[in-house]
């Protein structure tokens, strides 16, 4: 079905102690909740979490959940995940429906199988976009207000991104999530619960999604520059970064760019860092992968194997179109679902000429947290989606099957990898969820820092007078030094 296409902007933020004013304000949307055990509750479907989800949370809409609130107040940078929500767990849309509302498809059908929320609930969402630290800089002034806020104010749950989730799980103004009766489940991939943990175990939230990340590639473009679109040739062919840039090369000779940004490969970089980006006593350390990102960066540019826009930027995503001349992109399964939108212009796009393989370095890229704030009135609601969004496997596998999502439970992930009439049209009927359960076994959340999100986002940005050769490398690092002294005083730099 029609996807809904969202371009992901990645938040920009200070620490809650010292969040900057944001550029943009927020955007409250309101959603009128259909009574409990209404239409499109009333199904054979098991409770939001089955029956693995029996803990000590009783069901929405029962007892306790009559005690609530009356407005469930939720935060977010887009909506992505309120489309999921309305869809699958309030059940808002009618059956049948597809993500934009327009008439559905036979792979639609989950919509009757939607929990439900409890009778007479508002559930009002701000979405905050992330530019300039925006959103963070929201959900600080929130969190920072709960205490004294009114009933219906309650932040009751938000949403945080993998680049600051720590600095959220650390935090007292999330909650416990085991204390309202939300636990790590078995199928639950472990990082998911480790990243959105504080330094004592303590599960903060969960993830509705696991985000290994892979290349993904143009079909027409591989067979003429590679001699074959097949998936294993690809890899065979891309296995290393030494065999990446010789079939680079080959690539502009025939007229193609390898990748379409300068911080296309920046992720495969980063995200295999074994140092953090901040030591012990608060010194900034460039990681070593990351100094061969620069290195390769520098390389791709003067050899014209690249373009100089950014990874968001608009001669980027115009490269996705039918007439683009980019072979490689990387990214997760989000990406080319809410990033790739030239690609699926029903017009001018090129849906079903792509695949995916892991290419020279397995690595994983974002994913989204839900988060208890300390103080919500909806105990018993938050975890009760908490639940359904990671072990209703009705909900998973609707995830998995309409919105061609990897979801956060290993056990749905694995039948559709096992199913082989499974696939993604817009792959060209590859099974890409088998390719992601073998991905994400490489998956390792490690050296990561309350920092990372400006730290990262900010780094390619700064380096692109050096790769384009109107600044010496120096240079380079004396900008991105002055960078994190204005957005992180408190990090010591070279």
């Amino acid at each position: 079905m029609k996807k809904r296409i969202l371009t992901a902007l990645l938040a920009s933020a200070m620490i809650l102690s010292a969040a900057s004013c944001g550029e943009k304000a927020a955007e409250d949307t309101t959603t009128t909740a259909p009574a409990a055990g209404g239409d499109a509750a009333a199904t054979d479907a098991p409770a939001a979490g089955g029956d693995a989800a029996a803990t000590d949370a009783p069901a929405a809409g029962g007892d306790a959940a009559a005690e609530e609130g009356k407005v469930l107040n939720i935060h977010a940078w887009n909506e992505e995940f309120k489309g999921f929500f309305e869809k699958y767990y309030a059940g808002t849309k009618p059956v049948n429906a597809g993500a934009d509302g327009e008439e559905g498809t036979a792979d639609d059908v989950y919509y009757d199988k939607a929990p439900g929320i409890p009778e007479g609930v508002e559930v009002v969402w701000t979405i905050t976009p992330s530019d300039g630290g925006a959103y963070q800089t929201k959900v600080d002034e929130m969190l920072k207000a709960q205490e004294t806020a009114a009933a219906d104010d309650k932040v009751d749950f938000f949403l945080a991104e993998a680049d600051y989730i720590l600095k959220y799980a650390g935090s007292d103004k999330t909650l416990d999530v085991s204390t309202i009766g939300v636990t790590q489940a078995d199928t639950m991939y472990n990082y998911t619960a480790q990243a959105a943990s504080d330094a004592n175990g303590k599960m903060k939230g969960v993830s509705f999604q696991c985000c290994p990340s892979a290349l993904i590639y143009r079909r027409s473009i591989a067979k003429e520059v590679i001699g074959s679109d097949d998936p294993a040739d690809v890899q065979a062919a891309l296995s290393d970064w030494t065999k990446f840039e010789e079939v680079a090369a080959k690539a502009k000779d025939l007229g193609y760019y390898m990748t379409a940004s300068y911080a296309e490969t920046y992720r495969t970089f980063s995200n295999n860092a074994t140092e953090a980006w901040v030591d012990a006593d608060n010194n900034l350390v460039i990681p070593g992968v990351v100094k061969e990102y620069i290195a390769q960066a520098k390389k791709f540019m003067d050899n014209g194997w690249t373009l100089p826009d950014g990874i968001w930027g608009d001669e980027k995503n115009a490269q996705m179109f039918a007439g683009g001349k980019t072979m490689c992109f990387f990214g997760p399964a989000w990406y080319y679902n809410f990033s790739m939108g030239n690609a699926q212009d029903p017009d001018a796009g090129c849906f079903g000429d792509w695949a995916i393989c892991q290419g020279p370095q397995a690595h994983f890229w974002g994913g989204t947290w839900l988060l208890a704030a300390t103080g919500t009135d909806n105990p018993t609601l938050v975890a009760d989606i908490m639940n359904a969004f990671t072990i209703n496997e009705d909900i998973c596998s609707a995830l998995v099957q309409n919105e061609k999502q990897f979801s956060n439970n290993t056990t749905v992930n694995q039948k559709f990898a096992d199913d082989p009439n499974y696939g993604n049209a817009f792959l060209g009927g590859q099974n890409d969820t088998a390719i992601f359960v073998e991905l994400a076994k490489n998956i390792k959340f490690e050296n990561s820092t309350i920092y990372d999100q400006l730290l990262n986002e900010g780094l390619p940005g700064q380096f692109l007078g050096y790769f384009e050769g109107t600044a010496t490398e120096e240079e380079a690092y004396a900008a991105f030094y002055q960078y994190v002294n204005e957005n992180y005083p408190a990090i010591v730099t070279p």
